[in-house]
């Protein structure tokens, strides 16, 4: 999968946090639904735009939302290869996704291209002069997407392909998906919302340049960066985020496809931070053992996660799923 939205910009005015947002729930009410009112509440805020208003709710709520940055983590030191290995985990597998199934198709297209071409050639008996010209415009066509739509539109279309003709990879990006969701939510990032193919993602956020994706209230990562200094728990957290679609996809099907922008985007982070490649590879390795051993122990949670998201459902209602299907002492 291409394209992942893990470190989206997000902007807000003064006067938009509402600070002691509580939603109480009085003894004798029933826990489920007192969560799903309040995860209604955090829907909305989301829907307005107002991150701040919403991840305050989610805080403010830590008897309801018991799973929000609860997860039990490794403790964080160098770890070896072998240590991996132990662990039922290869990198080579995880961080060197290839994405075959869009890769054939792009050359299935391609291929048939060039005997649709020779093929109306023979049919209306096109002069070498106007296949020169026919040939020109879609150099252009592919020119102009490239430039000012950064390859969106061939994208969209391939992308769109990909979903109707393989159920395969659109289940992969799903579980994709879904482990970003999961993790993010185990760790303490909120999800604002998310996208599971190219054609959602031009509908909802009416742009080419986003594909399948899933992003986050990370304002406060985003004025963490304005100063310069990243905390620990901060990178750890984010790191965690960008490996879960890849860790994901190899728990699942022995080996990752998609996720190569997610790890594009964590390496440029490490060397932004000035971290040599000693400290870089504990972070990582660090990050995918965290993350691999959090999906394991709550792959029945990623699962229903995967299931609502693919029939749309909202970020109140995934949330509310964890919450179901994770129980406090497993955390």
């Amino acid at each position: 999968m291409v394209g992942l939205g893990l470190m989206q910009h997000v902007t807000w005015w003064p006067g938009q946090l509402k600070t002691g947002l509580r939603i109480g729930c009085s003894w004798n009410w029933n826990v489920g639904v007192c969560r799903q009112q309040l995860l209604e509440k955090v829907d909305r805020e989301l829907a307005k735009g107002d991150d701040r208003a919403a991840l305050a709710l989610v805080k403010g709520n830590p008897d309801g939302l018991r799973c929000f940055g609860a997860a039990r983590q490794v403790p964080q030191r160098l770890y070896t290869l072998d240590e991996l290995r132990l662990n039922g985990i290869e990198t080579l597998s995880l961080l060197s996704p290839v994405d075959t199934t869009l890769g054939s198709i792009q050359r299935n297209l391609q291929i048939s291209a060039i005997f649709g071409g020779l093929a109306a050639w023979n049919a209306f008996g096109f002069s070498p002069q106007q296949i020169f010209y026919i040939s020109l415009a879609f150099l252009f066509l592919w020119t102009l997407d490239s430039v000012s739509f950064g390859g969106g539109i061939g994208s969209l279309v391939v992308d769109t392909i990909g979903h109707s003709l393989s159920q395969k990879y659109r289940n992969r990006v799903i579980q994709h998906e879904a482990g970003h969701f999961l993790i993010a939510y185990l760790v303490g990032i909120l999800p604002k919302g998310y996208t599971i193919s190219s054609l959602d993602a031009l509908q909802k956020e009416g742009s080419l340049n986003i594909q399948a994706g899933t992003a986050f209230v990370d304002f406060e990562f985003q004025e963490e960066i304005n100063t310069g200094k990243v905390s620990a728990t901060t990178l750890n957290r984010f790191s965690c985020i960008a490996l879960a679609g890849v860790s994901t996809e190899y728990l699942i099907y022995g080996f990752a496809e998609g996720g190569l922008d997610d790890i594009g985007k964590l390496d440029l982070l490490l060397k932004g931070l000035g971290f040599t490649q000693k400290k870089a590879d504990s972070q990582v390795r660090w990050s995918l053992l965290n993350t691999v051993l959090l999906l394991r122990r709550h792959e029945a949670a990623r699962a229903k996660v995967a299931e609502a998201m693919s029939m749309g459902k909202s970020v109140g209602s995934c949330i509310e799923i964890i919450e179901n299907s994770i129980d406090v002492s497993d955390l």
